[in-house]
């Protein structure tokens, strides 16, 4: 698959990934819509569990987890965590405020996501790696 295809392919993989979250009921409306209004995230591939929005650099299971991921807080509130679960962030007021902190915290790089798994992308970005260097 060339690169041109990919990257079509991965934005159509992507945009059906945020419209089943959407669909799927498990994360607050307010959230989703902040998160997909963020051009950054907007580019990765959302999954949810347990009522939290996890961002991957690829688009297929096992999901990456160097992002940090966003849960809901009581009183409406957030709480970010991550990217590993035993990783906290902070309390987040607003949704708004959420996605900031995520934003400062993607890793360098970050996105478009992959069509593929975690271990294709590491494949992927260590080729890219030697090309540049080579």
């Amino acid at each position: 698959m060339g690169a041109v295809d990919r990257d079509t392919a991965g934005d159509a993989v992507v945009e059906a990934g945020w419209r089943e979250v959407r669909q799927d009921g498990r994360v607050r409306v307010e959230l989703l819509e902040a998160a997909y209004a963020e051009p950054r995230l907007r580019q990765l591939f959302p999954w949810t569990g347990m009522g939290e929005l996890h961002f991957s650099r690829c688009t297929e299971q096992r999901w990456t987890w160097d992002i940090p991921y966003i849960r809901p807080a009581p009183g409406g509130t957030y709480w970010v965590a991550g990217p590993l679960r035993s990783e906290t962030v902070g309390p987040a007021a607003t949704a708004r405020e959420a996605i900031a902190m995520v934003l400062r915290r993607l890793p360098t790089g970050c996105g478009p996501a992959y069509v593929g798994t975690p271990e294709e992308l590491a494949a992927h970005e260590a080729q890219k790696q030697q090309a540049d260097n080579g």
